[in-house]
Formats: C-alpha cells, sequence, structure tokens
C-alpha cells in the first residue's frame, strides 16, 4: 500500500466514522421526548451536546469529500492557496486539511 493509498484509507475510515456518528445521532434525538419534566430536562441538555457533535460532523465531512477528489486529481498534499507541499506530520494530524502551516494561519 502506497502512503496516498493509506492517505485515502484514513481519510475514506473517518468519513464512513462520521457518518455513523450521524446516524447514531439522529436516531438518539428520535428517541427523546420523556413524559417525566426533570427526565425532559436532562435530555434536552443531552440533546445540546448531541446536536454540537452532530453539526461538528456536518462541517468536517466536506473537508474529507474535498480531500478526497484532491487525491484523485492528483493535488493531495499539496497547499490549494500557494501550491507548498504540505508536511507529512501536518496531515498526520488533519488528513484533510487543504492548507500549508504558512497559509492556515
Amino acid at each position: 500500500m502506497t502512503d496516498m493509498d493509506a492517505r485515502k484509507a484514513q481519510i475514506e475510515a473517518r468519513r464512513h466514522e462520521l457518518l455513523a456518528r450521524m446516524t447514531w445521532i439522529e436516531q438518539e434525538l428520535d428517541s427523546h421526548g420523556s413524559p417525566d419534566w426533570d427526565d425532559n430536562a436532562t435530555e434536552h441538555e443531552e440533546d445540546e451536546t448531541l446536536e454540537a457533535l452532530g453539526r461538528a460532523a456536518q462541517r468536517e465531512l466536506p473537508v474529507l469529500d474535498a480531500a478526497l477528489a484532491r487525491i484523485a486529481a492528483g493535488e493531495y498534499g499539496f497547499c490549494v492557496k500557494c501550491g507548498a507541499e504540505i508536511s507529512a506530520e501536518r496531515l498526520d494530524l488533519l488528513p484533510g486539511t487543504p492548507f500549508c502551516r504558512n497559509c492556515a494561519s
């Protein structure tokens, strides 16, 4: 397996994980609605946390899709702003990043 194949597999695995999380969150939110006031208040607090996790996943998915498109186009690993190579260390931490360290700051 090449480094690019490994990166692609890593991004696809993360994408799959996010989709599964979003499905679970949706099911969890749909299951709430206790008639007990105290339980309902607790569920509402949990819902806010779940919704925040769902929004974070929704923001990350397009980033991962764009990274997969850059892999397919042979442009992955290069900054979309300045064209510089993105360090392997940065890609290890943020595999979907389209920017080198300098352009991201």
